[in-house]
């Protein structure tokens, strides 16, 4: 997974290092579930010695919990910038809405391994790190809430729609949808699974959101 933002010089040997280990680790977990990986692993998987882990991350659960972190922080930065270059282009509130979507989409195209082990983190409540990824999610549903807040308060949007649940369900929607897509049918194409969405999003199924 690539970093979430540039650093002077290209970047440091420390944060390669961590990427490779971000890297070794999200595939690892989603092939054989967080308990069976061990620190071992995921240092013959990334090319480093056991002692290069525990360098970088306290623990293994410390490592995990900053490859949410930075596989949710890619995951909000990727929906922030596809907004405002929607808002720099002129679009509408549905436009960005619609660009958000493709860009969550790509986003789970590009990393299916994470995607895949975000979602199954959601619904558990018994790990140390719970509570950092309610906080990672709400980052995320807030951009697509402050999209809502503005389509309404422009009167793009009814006054009725509940934007936090609106919100949640949009983000919940492709995150469902692309799961089904690369489990189910891998061989739609992205275009097509955003255009399936797409007429979603603009009403044409259920009305006007």
């Amino acid at each position: 997974m690539e970093r979430s933002s540039a650093t002077p010089g290209g970047g440091t040997r420390r944060e390669a290092t961590r990427q490779k280990l971000f890297e070794a680790a999200v595939v690892l977990i989603a092939e054989q579930g967080f308990s069976a990986t061990t620190v071992d692993e995921i240092a013959e998987r990334a090319g480093v010695a056991k002692g290069t882990v525990y360098y970088n991350f306290a623990s293994k659960s410390v490592l995990f919990e900053e490859l949410l972190r930075h596989g949710v922080g890619l995951l909000t930065a990727s929906l922030r910038e596809a907004a405002e270059r929607t808002a720099r282009e002129g679009g509408s509130r549905v436009d960005t809405l619609d660009a958000m979507v493709r860009a969550g989409l790509v986003f789970i195209d590009r990393y299916p391994a994470f995607t895949q082990l975000y979602v199954a983190e959601l619904w558990r409540t018994n790990r140390a790190w719970q509570s950092t990824l309610l906080v990672l999610r709400q980052e995320a549903v807030a951009v697509v809430e402050g999209v809502l807040r503005d389509g309404v308060g422009g009167g793009e949007f009814s006054e009725d729609v509940d934007v936090p649940l609106t919100a949640a369900a949009l983000v919940g929607m492709v995150l469902v949808a692309a799961l089904d897509w690369k489990s189910f049918q891998p061989q739609r194409s992205l275009d097509d699974v955003h255009a399936a969405l797409s007429r979603l999003l603009q009403g044409r199924v259920s009305g006007r959101l």
